[in-house]
């Protein structure tokens, strides 16, 4: 592994110190999900004023271990049974909004001036990494696809949690937090448990192994009872630093002004979507009596890590809202090329230009 130079090094440490900054300000703002979003803000500001930032690639896996660790220990056995018993909710949720990417992918590509098949890709909302390697495998433009998902992302990120914190109030069911006890000299055995699950599930190649695999591990010991620790709230904080960190820094003001028109496109289509998946979720949540406020979460247009997480500081429905992002990208794996090719048939059917 390479070392990274003093140069590197500097860079990287001020843009850290620049997201911390911001993530405090964020708190003292009473910003809600502060630490990501104002590290967030405070990386993509220096990064649009067109200084060098930078954040080592371990950033963001050590923030989705930490994250993983907490979320696996939502899993109780109570809240598995209610979960499987929402499981049609979640598949019916999962298609809705991928029909629904579907839908704004003719804005997509009619402001970004690109092919029907790149803007599907750009635009259904089954996370960065898997749509990026979905679209790669299709023979489509990786960098198109990767900034209209980041943009989206970012977007995601910047409005749902103020939203749902200034209108929705949390209610109590069986997906409610149930804080796990800390035990300090615990907690280093559950990390070192939770890694090697991120570390196995790397070597068979599933994407977002530092999430999924500390997901699994922490749950496996929750359902037999043993979570060994619960994971203190400053590290959730430290999570939340590193992956606003690593997020903002995508933001570079050149590629923006080089890509205006899909920058436009994103920010069009993810209006659009967004207000589409929200319909989404509130047919289901009223159908399946299930929490509006993790609904929109769990269909919002946004990152599995991103609104778990956000679900995890306002308390929504944590195991509810990682079920349905959950079930979403499986559909994803398994269905996006199909159902690419009945809105492809439908737009031929419809006479419109692709």
């Amino acid at each position: 592994m390479p070392v990274p130079s003093a140069r590197l090094l500097s860079i990287q440490a001020r843009t850290l110190a620049a997201a911390i900054v911001g993530g405090y300000a964020a708190q003292l703002l009473h910003v809600p999900l502060a630490w990501m979003i104002g590290a967030m803000v405070a990386a993509a500001a220096i990064a649009f004023t067109g200084r060098e930032v930078a954040a080592p690639a371990i950033a963001r896996p050590v923030a989705m271990l930490v994250l993983g660790t907490a979320l696996g220990q939502t899993y109780t056995p109570p809240v598995l049974r209610a979960l499987i018993g929402s499981l049609p909710a979640l598949i019916l949720a999962g298609l809705g909004s991928m029909i629904a990417g579907a839908a704004a992918s003719r804005m997509t590509a009619r402001i970004a001036g690109i092919d029907t098949k790149t803007a599907y890709y750009a635009s259904v909302p089954g996370g960065i990494i898997l749509m990026v390697v979905l679209a790669a495998r299709a023979g489509l433009s990786v960098p198109t696809v990767t900034l209209i998902q980041t943009l989206r992302m970012v977007l995601v990120v910047l409005t749902f949690p103020p939203l749902l914190f200034t209108f929705v109030e949390p209610g109590v069911d069986v997906f409610s937090l149930v804080p796990v006890p800390l035990s300090w000299h615990l907690l280093p055995l559950l990390f070192v448990a939770t890694t090697a699950g991120a570390v196995v599930m790397r070597r068979f190649g599933i994407a977002n192994a530092w999430m999924f695999g500390p997901v699994c591990v922490s749950l496996i010991l929750a359902l037999l009872d043993r979570p060994l620790s619960g994971v203190p709230g400053p590290l959730i904080d430290v999570a939340q630093v590193l992956m606003g960190w690593s997020l903002g820094i995508r933001i570079n003001r050149d590629l923006i002004l080089r890509s205006r028109h899909l920058a436009l496109a994103s920010v069009a289509a993810t209006g659009l979507l967004a207000l589409l998946c929200l319909l989404v979720a509130l047919v289901v949540a009223f159908a399946f009596g299930l929490p509006v406020a993790a609904a929109i979460l769990g269909t919002a247009p946004g990152g599995l890590p991103e609104m778990a997480i956000t679900a995890k500081v306002l308390n929504l429905g944590v195991p509810l809202v990682l079920g349905f992002h959950l079930v979403r990208i499986f559909l994803c794996n398994l269905f996006v090329e199909q159902l690419y090719r009945a809105y492809a048939w439908a737009e031929r059917k419809l006479g419109l230009p692709t």
